[in-house]
């Protein structure tokens, strides 16, 4: 007859064993289980990058300084229209740089329309004086900034 130790261990092994096969699993119904896997995510919109148009006021910049250069014939008018985007383009191909729907910024520049510095907080204030002559300079210091740059005096 076998030991209560051993009958013990049978009797916890089979049970170890037979968990897995009584376990049980909820199933859905077909219902359920279809009605998930139809739903689609709700798309989002699509998101746009960079400028997409281009200011009334910017135009009409735009169109007065091709009139001037003598690409655009026609009144300067705001609209970003086929008339001034031909100009532009041309003025841009004229230059050697890429024809776009929008004006590169070299062209712009160049057309007398880049950045505008009067209203940066030191713009009138400002006073470069010129470097005080080398004379004033002590001789120990200039001689330090000779022989840190390399330049034999």
């Amino acid at each position: 007859m076998p030991s209560l130790r051993a009958n013990l261990v049978f009797m916890l092994s089979a049970t170890l064993l037979a968990m897995p096969a009584f376990a049980t699993r909820t199933h859905k119904t077909l219902a359920t289980a279809h009605s998930r896997s139809s739903h689609k995510p709700i798309p989002r919109p699509k998101r746009l990058h960079g400028q997409q148009a281009i200011d009334p006021g910017r135009v009409t910049e735009i169109q007065q300084a091709l009139v001037r250069a003598h690409y655009l014939s026609s009144e300067p008018n705001g609209k970003w229209d086929t008339t001034t985007q031909a100009a532009m383009q041309k003025y841009q191909a004229d230059h050697g740089w890429q024809t776009r729907l929008m004006p590169d910024s070299r062209a712009l520049k160049n057309l007398g329309l880049g950045p505008d510095y009067s209203g940066a907080i030191n713009a009138k204030s400002s006073t470069f004086a010129a470097p005080p002559p080398v004379s004033t300079i002590p001789t120990e210091q200039a001689q330090g900034f000779a022989q840190a740059s390399g330049v034999n005096r």
